[in-house]
């Protein structure tokens, strides 16, 4: 089964007087959507007592709760004190999920900075290794960890970087951010061709059985020679990548994914249109 739903609060949750995350659930389940992805990009801020109350709404609407980690970890970092702050980040955000219940963390791998792709890619798995045994040693090793790939040129997290990253740990679930893939290189999402290569490269690098159970992010994206620049919805038709050619692939390859939209401002309102689509194409048969 494919589960919808958005990163963070949509614009119209506000607007209808909603002031909690706790309500999130509830609001979510009438909209027919399945999945919530609670962000932490900005810090794991939220307390014990609140993560529990979420972690129990969630349960009582049958909503899966995911985890975006913070923005600011940098696993490939020349500097050791910032992989290690990077590894409290993670750590910090696996113990959000343990309390509120979501099974998935998901996280940017960072910046290629000066060292160049094939050195940041190094870093990055040594920091990665430690931040595994980290969590195996706190009691966290059955919450999945979910490398994103990402939409600028100079960041590190390419889709070839992020299934070499997975191959760590078969725990390790890569999440696909088809708006990035598209952005990073330069418009490269545009026939049902092109999202099927994606899904073979990750089926060649990683097997079935994690091809299966990706954790994808979806929204348009607009950008520039380097790469993502600003979020949009998909009432923003002038910016791609599109949808129904990756539904159509989904739905071939027979994938239960979790589909996360970050469209901006409209996460939960446009998640509600993907589902439709996916629906109304394997409805069809």
């Amino acid at each position: 089964m494919v589960k919808f739903g958005p990163s963070g609060n949509s614009n119209a949750f506000y607007d209808q007087g909603y002031k909690s995350s706790l309500d999130a659930p509830g609001w979510l389940r009438d909209m027919g959507l399945e999945a919530y992805e609670y962000s932490c990009t900005k810090g794991v801020k939220i307390r014990e007592s609140t993560a529990v109350q979420l972690g129990e709404k969630a349960r009582e609407n049958n909503i899966t709760l995911s985890i975006h980690a913070p923005y600011y970890l940098n696993l490939a970092s020349p500097d050791e004190d910032k992989r290690r702050n990077s590894i409290r980040y993670l750590m910090e955000s696996l113990q959000a999920a343990r309390w509120m219940g979501a099974g998935r963390v998901v996280f940017h791998p960072g910046s290629c900075g000066k060292t160049g792709r094939a050195k940041a890619l190094e870093l990055a798995k040594d920091t990665l290794s430690r931040a595994i045994d980290q969590a195996d040693g706190k009691g966290f090793g059955d919450i999945v960890l979910c490398p994103e790939t990402l939409g600028k040129t100079n960041q590190l997290g390419r889709l070839e970087e992020i299934i070499e990253m997975c191959k760590l740990d078969s725990r390790l679930i890569p999440t696909i951010d088809f708006g990035h893939i598209h952005a990073y290189t330069l418009g490269g999402l545009k026939e049902k061709r092109d999202y099927l290569r994606v899904f073979e490269v990750i089926e060649e690098g990683l097997g079935r059985e994690r091809l299966k159970n990706l954790h994808i992010h979806y929204s348009r994206v607009e950008y520039t020679g380097r790469g993502e620049k600003k979020h949009w919805t998909l009432a923003d038709t002038r910016y791609g990548p599109e949808f129904e050619p990756l539904a159509e692939v989904l739905i071939e390859k027979d994938i239960n994914a979790t589909i996360i939209c970050e469209s901006r401002g409209t996460m939960a309102e446009d998640a509600a249109v993907l589902k439709e689509i996916y629906c109304k194409i394997r409805d069809k048969g």
